[in-house]
């Protein structure tokens, strides 16, 4: 099968479902609830880094330590303690905005009737609700409820079962009665729910979700296997021109980031961290090297071998902007999208330096990703070294991939530069 064949029947393939998938309401709606909730979980993720700065328990006394971490531990609780509130909030929102209806209300009866089914019991104290139920931990409940009481809230709305105020009413109050008796109905379904599993052996909810659902997908996605996978369908997807990131992130994010919960739980409380897959594997040893495609190596590459000016031109473009993972002048410039020349670079390097970081975590060489989440504009090494939770190793893992994938890349940005410059050579003798 020759390249163009090849290309030919990866676009007859991955474009179709692709498509799908980008266009598709509920993963929109669920990449957009993330968003709405990405910079409160940065906040709290700064505050977590702050508060365990390393080597600072061996200079200040062991009760100045706590009290110093227990004055910055409020940024973390109202933050990544409670994420999944705040993600529940986004995918209601969202979801009802993108059928037109009153967004605001989509977010409230998505967060309600999410806290109807949580239990509100803390050891054999009633009334209280465990911050784990509020965090990643009850995300795949959250998201689901969120669809759900989203799609009710409509479906009532359009049945025009609302309460119609006369004219002249002020808006807000007119908006808040024709919301009330969708609201109403959805509620009550989510209570008849929660009478009804109260009778089942799994008590909650929750406790079906988790063992039906997420603790299966959780151990799937925890595997090296499915997160290779991942990798080569996110490579595949930009190739082809699509923001693979976005496609994937949404339907993986919420296995990431309960991966990335227990890791930040097991930091914070000095334990064993369970996980080397999480969100912020990806994040920082992935996408943290100049962007999806760690394409801050082909920058660097770009300086060392580039002879032609389009390449040349490329490398100042995108140098600066590589330096903070931003990568379109790389991708578009190039290119990348649909190049036949870099397909294979393109698609192995990312999976070779997941290899290597998996691996490099699992025989202790670097430590494991500590949950914090590290802005994705943090520049490489300073990057590895917050993902980490404040270890040399990870800034070095980083160096030590970014070497790998210029040796990868090396002999196809050398052929592509060669056609580039005989192509400009020509032209001029012309």
């Amino acid at each position: 099968m020759n390249s163009n064949k090849f290309m030919d029947f990866l676009e007859k393939i991955l474009l179709p479902i692709a498509d799908k998938l980008n266009n598709n309401r509920y993963l929109t709606a669920l990449r957009d609830g993330f968003m709405v909730a990405l910079p409160l979980i940065i906040f709290g993720s700064i505050f977590v880094v702050i508060a365990n700065f390393p080597f600072l328990d061996h200079i200040i006394s062991k009760d100045a330590y706590t009290a110093y971490q227990n004055a910055l531990g409020p940024a973390s609780a109202a933050t990544l303690s409670i994420m999944g509130l705040f993600v529940i909030i986004g995918i209601g929102y969202k979801l009802t905005q993108h059928y037109g209806g009153e967004a605001l209300y989509g977010g409230v009866v998505a967060l309600a009737s999410f806290l109807i089914l949580t239990p509100q019991v803390l050891g054999k104290t009633t009334g209280v609700i465990p911050t784990s139920a509020l965090s990643a931990q009850g995300m795949f409940l959250g998201i689901f409820t969120a669809f759900i009481s989203a799609e009710l809230y409509r479906y009532f709305f359009n049945k025009n079962w609302t309460i119609k105020m006369p004219p002249g009413v002020p808006e807000a109050v007119s908006k808040s009665f024709s919301a009330l008796i969708p609201i109403a109905l959805t509620l009550t379904i989510f209570l008849a729910i929660r009478i009804i599993f109260s009778y089942t052996p799994f008590e909650t909810v929750q406790n079906f979700i988790y063992t039906i659902i997420q603790k299966p997908l959780t151990a799937l996605g925890s595997g090296l296997p499915a997160t290779i996978v991942a990798v080569l369908l996110i490579q595949l997807f930009w190739f082809f021109g699509l923001h693979g990131q976005i496609i994937i992130n949404s339907v993986f994010d919420p296995i990431w980031y309960t991966l990335n919960d227990q890791n930040l739980k097991a930091f914070q409380s000095g334990h064993e961290l369970p996980n080397i897959i999480t969100k912020q594997f990806i994040d920082s040893f992935l996408v943290g090297m100049g962007g999806t495609g760690m394409t801050l190596a082909v920058v660097v590459l770009i300086f060392i071998i580039g002879r032609s000016r389009q390449i040349k031109e490329l490398g100042k473009l995108g140098g600066p902007a590589g330096i903070f993972n931003v990568n379109e002048p790389i991708i578009f410039g190039l290119p990348i999208v649909m190049n036949p020349l870099v397909l294979i670079p393109w698609i192995l390097a990312p999976v070779v330096v997941t290899i290597i970081t998996y691996f490099s975590m699992a025989t202790g060489l670097v430590p494991k990703p500590a949950g914090v989440i590290v802005p994705w504009t943090t520049p490489i090494v300073i990057n590895g070294f917050l993902a980490t939770g404040n270890h040399w190793q990870g800034g070095v893992l980083q160096l030590v991939n970014l070497l790998v994938v210029m040796a990868i890349w090396w002999p196809f940005l050398k052929i592509l530069d060669k056609n580039y410059y005989e192509s400009e050579k020509k032209a001029s003798n012309e």
